[in-house]
Order: C-alpha cells, then sequence, then structure tokens
C-alpha cells in the first residue's frame, strides 16, 4: 500500500462527503475542522501502516480510557499547547503585564464555600501529618490598583495526593474554598502544604505515558481561578518551590514566574491574625488582571466541570 494513499482522488472524495462539504446545510467552518481531522488520521494510518487490529484497539482503548480525557489533555500537552497559543496571541496584541496563565487540570469542583477576605481551607482531618500554610496577597489591575471584591478560587490536593469530590473519603470541598478580596484587595487562606502526585495508577492515562517512556508525576501546586468585573478570568496555579518535580511536571503547567518563595516561620503575628500557633509554612501571592476586551474575556473556558452547588 503506498504511503500517500490517503491523498488519492477517492479517499479525498470520501472525505469531502463525510465532512459535510458536498452538501449544502451545516457549518462550513465545522466541515472544514472534520475533513482535517480526519484527513488527518487517515494520512497517520498511511505513514506507519496501521493495521486495522492496532486502530481498533487504540479506538477500544480511547472508549474505554473516556472519563480520563481531561487528563490525556495534560499529559499530552495539549492543555499546555492551548497556553502558548493564547501566550502568542497575547504578544501579538502587545497585552503585556499579567499574572501568566497555566493548565486547568480536570479538578476543579464549583460551589467551593464562600467568604470575605480569609478562610481556612482544610477540615483538620491532616492536623497530625500536614504542615500548616498560609497562603496570602492581593489582586490588583495591571497598573497596581486593588481589586476589591475580585474572586480568588482555590483548590489543592492533600498529604496523600488527593482531591475532595473525586476522594470520597474527604469531606465536601475539603482544601476547596472562594475567597473575596477585601477593600484592599486583599485574600488570605490557611490550608496544609500540598504534596506531588502521579496520575491514576492502573489509569489510561498511566498506560499512554508508559508506552512512550514517560512518567505521570505532578510537582506539588495550588490551583487558582481569579476573576474581578471588567477583568480577564484568570486560570493558573503556583508551584510549591523545593518540589522534586518542580521542572518535570508531566503536565508541563511549571511556569518560573509562578514558583513563589516558600518561608517557614517558627511563630508570627501573621499566624496569630489567622489563628496558627507555632510552626507554619507562608506563601504570599499576589495576582495582576489584565483588563477584559470582551465579555466572554471574563469568563473561564467552556471545558466540563463538576457541578455541584
Amino acid at each position: 500500500m503506498t504511503v500517500n494513499f490517503a491523498s488519492t482522488p477517492e479517499v479525498q472524495n470520501l472525505l469531502a462527503k463525510l465532512s459535510g462539504q458536498d452538501q449544502s446545510g451545516g457549518d462550513a467552518r465545522m466541515k472544514a475542522i472534520v475533513r482535517r481531522i480526519v484527513g488527518d488520521l487517515f494520512a497517520t494510518i498511511d505513514e506507519f501502516n496501521v493495521s486495522d487490529d492496532e486502530f481498533w484497539a487504540a479506538l477500544n482503548y480511547a472508549s474505554a480510557g473516556a472519563q480520563e480525557f481531561g487528563l490525556w489533555a495534560a499529559g499530552l500537552g495539549v492543555e499546555r499547547y492551548l497556553d502558548m497559543r493564547a501566550d502568542a496571541a497575547d504578544a501579538a496584541a502587545g497585552i503585556t503585564g499579567g499574572t501568566p496563565r497555566t493548565i486547568e487540570g480536570p479538578l476543579y469542583v464549583a460551589g467551593a464555600p464562600e467568604t470575605t477576605g480569609f478562610a481556612r481551607m482544610d477540615d483538620g482531618s491532616e492536623d497530625d501529618k500536614a504542615e500548616i500554610l498560609i497562603l496570602h496577597g492581593q489582586v490588583r489591575d495591571v497598573n497596581g490598583t486593588p481589586l476589591a471584591g475580585a474572586k480568588v478560587e482555590i483548590w489543592q490536593a492533600n498529604t496523600l495526593g488527593n482531591y475532595s469530590y473525586f476522594d470520597k473519603s474527604q469531606s465536601d470541598y475539603n482544601l476547596r474554598r472562594t475567597v473575596l478580596t477585601d477593600a484592599e484587595g486583599r485574600y488570605a487562606v490557611r490550608s496544609i502544604v500540598p504534596v506531588g502526585y502521579a496520575c491514576p495508577p492502573g489509569g489510561s492515562t498511566e498506560g499512554i505515558l508508559d508506552a512512550i517512556g514517560r512518567h505521570g508525576n505532578r510537582p506539588a501546586h495550588i490551583h487558582f481561578f481569579v476573576s474581578a468585573d471588567d477583568h480577564r478570568h484568570l486560570t493558573t496555579q503556583i508551584n510549591i518551590d523545593g518540589d522534586p518535580y518542580l521542572h518535570d511536571d508531566f503536565a508541563y503547567a511549571t511556569r518560573d514566574e509562578l514558583i513563589p518563595p516558600v518561608n517557614h516561620v517558627e511563630n508570627s503575628n501573621l499566624g496569630t491574625k489567622y489563628g496558627v500557633e507555632g510552626p507554619f509554612a507562608e506563601i504570599e501571592f499576589d495576582f495582576d488582571l489584565n483588563p477584559a476586551k470582551a465579555a466572554s474575556d471574563e469568563e473561564a473556558s467552556s471545558r466540563a466541570r463538576v457541578l455541584t452547588a
């Protein structure tokens, strides 16, 4: 079989038909995208002489692993690629400043308890094994003006690398909170220092990574959605400095600007302010938001998320 079979008139005619390009109805952009995707698949089958058994094995694997598609997007670099394109578009448009974006991942859950100024994120169940963390900072516009009433949504893993809701042993919304900034644009949470984790053992993502000789580990990190009226919604995360996978994240989410120092404090007025006596870890991290140019800029992407509220 010739390696260029996908380019033959017969196959090109098939592509026109299967994508609806020989019909007047439907969306022209969707037709073009479908034709390109399926055409690229046909060309890949040609180039690597993919057998019927190999194709059906791959399709069966994808079908069985569909519940991890959000993790595939992270592990195969698709989320990182979307961020790279967005960064390039900003640069081309002359948009500068602002806290860097990075991937969301598939573990956000809507409806976390909302408070103003300060929240305790953990339920206390790991007090005997976790290091206390005080995370605080300010939300501003790119000119340095504090944004009062900005929404800071925060979610993270526990000391086992697991997230509430997905880990049914945890209490509802453990390590998930929404903090509205105070009059000075400040937010603060008491939490625990998270640990890194790997993609689910025995899952489809691990299977793909094993097959191509890659690991599935993530450094310890904390996720954020940050939003304010008339400003661009920010999806980002910070990494915990010192993690062995800090610059070897299987999801490619590490950015140097998103690695704040971790200060280990024996005792301080900051701890007293937030009900902590004795040692704790402190991270101070500020967010700078760009102005929105359209209403859609103020919203998160339309990916599927868990909605429990």
